[in-house]
């Protein structure tokens, strides 16, 4: 599992421009599944994103979490997370788990995130057309790979 991890102010998800999920102060969990990611992998990456101390302390420190901060969390699949690049110019998604694998660990990992951070998270549509807006906050921006957990 890869996800991409922004720290916001606020954030959005639509689908036919409809908003099917919006926070305010929080975290913007963008997440992919790689076609060899296992569902152990899946609780330490839950607990490393609700205990990730991103947020600023009294001291402009980044010493709080999401916990701490009582904010929320948006997930939006994305699984051009795994798009390789190496060869010409047209990204290959062939790391990517096929939806039918996919789906059900999104919906697992939405659910973990959920109860590990005491309040249901905000989510989009799994395969569907999404627009995601967000406003950034530091700017603060944080990747991390289950199969690659020292970058």
């Amino acid at each position: 599992m890869r996800v991409v991890i922004q720290k916001v102010t606020q954030a959005s998800v639509s689908v036919g421009g409809k908003v099917v999920g919006q926070i305010a102060n929080g975290l913007l969990v963008l997440f992919a599944v790689n076609a060899a990611d296992n569902v152990a992998e899946m609780d330490w990456l839950v607990q490393k994103i609700v205990n990730l101390r991103i947020f600023e302390d009294a001291d402009g420190v980044m010493n709080r979490s999401v916990i701490d901060e009582q904010g929320e969390i948006l997930v939006v699949s994305q699984f051009t997370l795994y798009a390789k690049t190496k060869k010409g110019n047209r990204p290959s998604y062939i790391d990517s788990a096929k939806g039918d694998v996919a789906e059900p660990i999104y919906n697992t990992f939405a659910d973990k995130l959920s109860d590990a951070l005491g309040r249901k998270v905000q989510t989009g549509i799994f395969g569907a057309d999404m627009q995601v807006s967000l406003v950034n906050n530091g700017p603060t921006t944080i990747i991390i790979d289950t199969l690659n957990k020292d970058i």
